[in-house]
């Protein structure tokens, strides 16, 4: 949370996605033009390079160390419909035990369900855990609004798979196993790496958009929670397990009044 210098007026900063060492694009919320500037502390305030709708380019200008001070001025972005202000809990809780790398602007919400106990359990039954990386952008939010779904772009985000990871999948279809997916931005990874073709590691960006009529690859069963609805995570899980399946689970989900989103429980589509 911020002030403009000149008004006062305050502006609210959702960092999702960094350009340079001190230059991020944004979402903002509050009124704010190209070459106004944003107080944050005495020791950081920001200029607003580039403004497109709600969307900005910001250059940052701060003294001392920018981990720290970032830690000091913002808070963790939970989801607009948890209505309440952000906790210290929240740090942790919004946070999936295995993460290792920022990036993100969002928790991959199925991981949440996942401790360090349960990961355990399934390793002793045998069960190999492999890790990918999908930093969720603001392509994952950003709703449907065209007639023909087909016609909708997905924003880019940033994603990752190894070597090591194909090869253990491989040997795992060779062998009869299945890869289970947890969550809908491992769906997305997995199926990336194969989208030339061939199954192989892949290290950049993807703006795969998967709906009805998409053929799976890799990813034989999804554990995922209950999605907003016009969402593309609802079109990929409705393109894996079909529409009608999907709607009935949710019809069961409401009646037994489970809980959605992001704090929300899980399902196992198999």
């Amino acid at each position: 949370m911020g002030k403009k210098d000149q008004t006062g007026g305050q502006v609210e900063l959702l960092l999702t996605r960094k350009i340079q060492e001190d230059t991020w694009e944004a979402m903002a919320e509050g009124r704010v033009r190209a070459g106004s500037r944003i107080i944050f502390l005495p020791s950081c305030w920001c200029e607003v390079l580039e403004r497109n709708a709600g969307q900005v380019v910001v250059r940052f200008y701060y003294e001392g160390d920018w981990d720290r001070l970032l830690s000091k001025m913002g808070h963790i972005p939970i989801p607009p419909y948890i209505r309440r202000d952000p906790v210290e809990e929240d740090r942790e809780w919004y946070q999936t035990v295995y993460a290792s790398e920022e990036g993100a602007i969002a928790a991959p919400t199925a991981g949440l369900h996942f401790t360090e106990g349960i990961l355990h359990s399934l390793s002793s039954k045998g069960i190999i855990i492999a890790y990918v990386t999908l930093h969720v952008g603001m392509g994952t939010f950003s709703p449907v609004k065209v007639e023909w779904i087909e016609h909708h772009k997905m924003s880019s985000e940033r994603v990752e798979v190894s070597q090591g990871v194909v090869d253990l999948i491989q040997e795992a279809k060779r062998g009869g196993g299945r890869v289970v997916a947890v969550g809908t931005t491992s769906v997305r990874a997995l199926e990336q790496s194969v989208a030339g073709g061939e199954f192989r590691a892949v290290r950049g960006e993807t703006d795969l958009f998967i709906y009805p009529g998409f053929k799976f690859s890799v990813v034989d069963a999804v554990i995922t929670n209950f999605h907003l609805p016009k969402s593309t995570l609802l079109m990929l899980i409705m393109a894996f397990a079909g529409r009608e399946k999907i709607l009935k689970a949710y019809e069961e989900a409401v009646k037994l009044r489970y809980r959605f989103y992001s704090y929300g429980d899980a399902m196992l589509i198999v």
